[in-house]
């Protein structure tokens, strides 16, 4: 049985094969935070607080550079984890049980193999603005292959994935069609459009959205969602659970 245990925001505790592993952490409340000369509104708070969830076997951070993805209270999350996987930036600026994981590279979490895999944070070419980002694809004996996105905005990426390591049985997608002043117009991560093409390539039968809600900075929500996977026809593999709501996948 895979449950996916919402939080919100990036955040949510995914149970596979026995393990709990948390996406993103992020724990603090609502308010302005900055990143370099701007700011980020987050609009609401988790919905679990990190004592609530119980035991995390591993932490999957897609990236620690922006407080919409690691926050305060987060990185004492991380940081009492026994293991957090991540970029090797990442490993660098936050030491502690962060281990850095190449792209294509695998670490053995108990029964599931987590491999990370590449992430654009923008259009080709702002990597060096918008910094280091990865994905991950959960794989193991007996379970079903989860693809977990984090900030990633390109469907090359997605197709590059799918033909390596796909098809997945469950997507996990970081949606929003993210925009900030860093990238003007550009996408920050996945259009609710480019999130139906994504489900498409990846052949998920099950399509979990995240990092869709809870900052000012999404610019497309939940109808937004709804509406590309009707279209695309697609809208029995959408699960958009609740804030605090665990989905059975």
């Amino acid at each position: 049985m895979t449950i996916l245990h919402y939080v919100g925001g990036p955040t949510a505790l995914l149970r596979l094969g026995g393990v709990r592993l948390l996406t993103d952490p992020t724990f603090d409340p609502p308010g302005e935070y900055p990143v370099g000369g701007r700011r980020l509104v987050k609009t609401e708070g988790p919905a679990i607080a990190p004592a609530d969830l119980g035991p995390v076997d591993a932490v999957l951070l897609s990236h620690d550079q922006h407080p919409d993805n690691l926050d305060r209270a987060g990185r004492e999350c991380a940081a009492a984890a026994p293991l957090v996987l991540s970029t090797a930036s990442a490993a660098e600026r936050l030491r502690g049980p962060v281990r850095g994981l190449p792209a294509w590279e695998s670490y053995a979490v108990g029964p599931v193999r987590v491999t990370a895999v590449p992430a654009l944070h923008g259009p080709p070419g702002t990597e060096h603005l918008t910094g280091e980002v990865t994905g991950f694809v959960l794989t193991g004996d007996g379970l079903p292959t989860v693809y977990v996105s984090g900030d990633n905005a390109s469907l090359d990426v997605v197709r590059t994935i799918a033909a390596r390591l796909g098809p997945v049985d469950i997507a996990v997608l970081f949606a929003g069609a993210a925009q900030t002043p860093l990238l003007g117009a550009a996408h920050l991560t996945l259009t609710s459009e480019h999130a139906a093409a994504a489900a498409a390539v990846l052949g998920a039968h099950d399509v979990v959205p995240l990092h869709f809600e809870h900052w000012g900075h999404f610019t497309q929500g939940a109808d937004s969602l709804v509406a590309a996977f009707d279209a695309a026809g697609l809208g029995h593999r959408l699960r958009l659970p609740r804030p605090g709501e665990a989905v059975e996948l």
